[in-house]
């Protein structure tokens, strides 16, 4: 599907994750929002979308669709938690812009889509489109890094 893979790294196994938009990949602490910069909710990284479609990273479970369809959160069959905001502010859009194509308890494949968001209708509203990737349960001595051949999780 996308070209760019990434690599997650647990002490017990590897996988790799799908990046779930199309886009370029950038550090959290350029998100211009302190609730994903600050990484108050977790570890990840950004996409700064070229198109609209979300897939699903990983083979799993949809843990929750948020009712106003701006952000979806799946867990993988070896149990990280992966959230996926897409765009910032957009909660307050209600929905609009934004088509879901799964519900919470759905099993999903990596690179099923998830969501279809309307950029060119949502960035005239909302004050970025850049999509916060991330794992809200990284264990205490994990952390996400950027490399040259994408992104990793670090012990």
């Amino acid at each position: 599907m996308f070209k760019n893979l990434f690599k997650s790294k647990k002490v017990e196994s590897d996988s790799t994750i799908l990046q779930p938009l199309e886009g370029e990949i950038v550090p959290l602490d350029v998100v211009p929002d302190p609730v994903f910069s600050q990484k108050m909710i977790g570890d990840g990284f950004a996409v700064n979308p070229t198109n609209g479609t979300v897939v699903s990273p990983v083979d799993g479970e949809v843990i929750s669709v948020f009712p106003t369809k701006h952000a979806v959160s799946v867990k993988s069959a070896d149990g990280r938690e992966i959230l996926i905001h897409v765009g910032l502010e957009t909660v307050t859009l209600n929905g609009e812009g934004f088509t879901s194509f799964v519900s919470d308890g759905q099993r999903v494949q990596k690179g099923q889509k998830l969501l279809e968001a309307d950029f060119e209708f949502i960035k005239e509203k909302v004050p970025s489109i850049i999509t916060p990737v991330i794992f809200t349960n990284l264990a205490e001595n994990e952390r996400v890094v950027i490399e040259e051949d994408g992104v990793k999780i670090k012990n």
